[in-house]
């Protein structure tokens, strides 16, 4: 199962993005491990994930961790998408990285 890795301040308000997430790719009928956690712990979960996606609050932080982790696909949630909760807008930015 791949697994889609969601970084953010804290990791409270993407958890809902998460839950979003996880209903579109139901609705595809596809299964992943999505989880989102604070940007503070990315040196213990972006190790494990095959995609990582960041909140528009850490945007900032992207340059850092491409260079951090160079053979993960690594891109930001649109503001947009973000601040919609848009489940399957997120999943998809995942999936083109998945070729899915």
């Amino acid at each position: 199962m791949k697994t889609i890795t969601l970084f953010c301040s804290a990791g409270m308000s993407t958890s809902l993005l998460v839950n979003k997430m996880k209903e579109a790719a139901a609705a595809q009928g596809k299964e992943y491990n999505i989880a989102a956690y604070s940007l503070n712990e990315t040196d213990k979960y972006a190790p494990l994930a095959d995609v990582i996606l960041i909140g528009p609050q850490v945007r900032f932080a992207l340059d850092k961790l491409k260079k951090a982790y160079p053979d993960k696909p690594i891109d930001f949630i649109d503001m947009r998408i973000y601040g919609l909760m848009d489940g399957k807008g997120a999943l998809a930015i995942a999936q083109k990285y998945l070729n899915e």
